[in-house]
């Protein structure tokens, strides 16, 4: 398959092809991103579906941090693989963590925000 028929092209357009073996990994770490964020957006919607003994605006902005986590989660499960993919094509270092702190400590927030509104 040439890179031309390939999406994106702005990854697979340049530089040469790298090892499967890097290629198949930056894909799992994809793929981890992935379901992190779905499990923070099942986080979100669960607190808002079943009756958490919480009060109701705590759990609500709990409920919209994780969600927000969520998305979050995507756009770097998106990002990292660009950046990640394109440093094995162009042979350059590869990038740094960018978003795992901020997504880890969200949800000690959100974690927080539920135990002060079972709490009050």
């Amino acid at each position: 398959m040439s890179a031309e028929s390939r999406f994106p092209r702005s990854v697979y357009g340049v530089g040469t092809e790298p090892d499967p073996r890097f290629s198949l990994a930056n894909e799992r770490t994809y793929l981890a991103w992935l379901r992190t964020a779905l499990a923070l957006f099942a986080a979100g919607v669960a607190l808002e579906a079943l009756d958490v003994p919480v009060d109701p605006r705590f759990r609500l902005a709990s409920a919209a941090v994780f969600v927000l986590l969520g998305l979050l989660g995507l756009v770097q499960a998106w990002r990292g693989w660009v950046r990640t993919e394109r440093a094995l094509r162009e042979a350059r270092p590869l990038p740094g963590p960018s978003i795992g702190v901020v997504v880890g400590a969200g949800a000690g927030v959100a974690m927080l925000l539920l135990a002060a509104g079972a709490l009050a």
